[in-house]
C-alpha cells in the first residue's frame, strides 16, 4: 500500500517568505552531491495523473518527469485544481479574473511545449484548497476512474511544501492513493526556499531524483518562461512583484528533478 504523506510541521512559507532570501541553490548543490548518489525515480505506470495546486506547480516541479513519461509512451493528465486568481492580490494591473485567464493561458502553453495534453481545469478556490479538499478527493478519484484498467500513478505536489495549497493537495494524494492502491509520488516546490538541507523533519531518505534529458530541460526553462506572471513583475508597484524571483527559479531549473517516493 502506498505511504500517506504527513502534513507539514514546518513554517513553509509563512516563516520564510518569498520576499527572503531562503536557502541558497549553491547550499543545496554542494549538499545534494555530498549525500549521493540518489535513487532514481522509476514510474512503472501506463498513466500518470499528475496533480498541482496552482497554474504553474506542475511544470516547475515536474516538467522533466512530465515530458519524458509522455516521451516514454505514458498518458500524462495534468489536472489543475485552481485558477490562481490569487498570486497578486491588490494588483493595480490585472484583476484576478484577468489574472486567472492569463494564467489559465499560459500553463496551457507551457503544457504544449512540454509534449503533454492541455489541463484538465477545475476552478476551485485559489488560497482556500485545505477547505475543499473532499472536492479535490472526488475530482482525484474520477479522474482515475475514466481509465479502470490502466495501470495508473499519481505525481502530486508535495503535502509539507509549506504552502496551505499544497499541502491540501498533497494530502489528498496520498489518502487517494491509499485508498485506490496507487503508487504515488510528490515533488516540492517551496520546500527548497524555506528549508534547510539535511533537516530532519524532511524524510530524505524516500528522495527519488529524475536526471533531465538536456533537450528536455532546455524546453522546461522555456516553458516556466511561459508564466510571464509569476516570473516578472506585472509592474513597478509592490503588489506586482514577481512570485518567482530568481533565487527561487534557481531550485527549479536545475538538470534534476527530486520527488518523495
Amino acid at each position: 500500500m502506498p505511504v500517506t504523506e504527513p502534513q507539514s510541521t514546518a513554517d513553509g512559507l509563512a516563516g520564510t517568505p518569498v520576499t527572503a532570501d531562503g536557502t541558497r541553490e549553491d547550499a543545496w548543490q554542494t549538499w545534494i552531491t555530498a549525500h549521493g548518489p540518489w535513487p532514481e525515480l522509476t514510474l512503472d505506470v501506463e498513466r500518470l495523473v499528475v496533480l498541482g495546486a496552482h497554474p504553474d506547480d506542475e511544470v516547475l516541479g515536474a516538467g522533466g518527469i512530465m515530458a519524458a513519461a509522455a516521451r516514454a509512451g505514458i498518458e500524462v493528465v495534468v489536472v489543475c485544481m485552481s485558477d490562481g486568481r490569487a498570486s497578486h492580490p491588490g494588483s493595480p494591473t490585472l484583476s484576478a479574473d484577468q489574472l486567472a485567464d492569463r494564467r489559465h493561458v499560459e500553463l496551457d502553453a507551457a503544457t504544449e511545449m512540454l509534449g503533454v495534453a492541455r489541463p484538465r481545469w477545475c476552478g476551485l478556490t485559489d488560497g482556500a484548497l485545505a477547505a475543499e479538499r473532499h472536492t479535490v478527493a472526488g475530482i482525484t478519484e474520477s479522474i482515475v476512474a475514466e481509465a479502470p484498467d490502466v495501470r495508473t500513478g499519481l505525481l502530486s505536489v508535495w503535502s509539507a511544501d509549506g504552502h496551505p495549497d499544497h499541502d491540501a493537495v498533497g494530502a489528498v494524494a496520498g489518502e487517494v492513493a491509499a485508498r485506490l492502491d496507487l503508487p504515488v509520488w510528490w515533488y516540492p516546490i517551496w520546500m527548497w526556499h524555506w528549508a534547510r538541507p539535511g533537516d530532519p523533519t524532511i524524510p530524505w531518505h524516500r528522495l527519488r531524483a529524475h536526471r533531465i534529458d538536456p533537450t528536455i530541460l532546455a524546453v522546461k526553462h522555456a516553458a516556466i518562461n511561459a508564466f510571464d506572471t509569476q516570473v516578472r513583475p506585472l509592474s513597478d508597484d509592490p503588489a506586482d512583484a514577481a512570485v518567482l524571483p530568481p533565487h527561487v527559479l534557481a531550485h527549479l531549473i536545475r538538470s534534476r528533478e527530486f520527488v518523495f517516493a
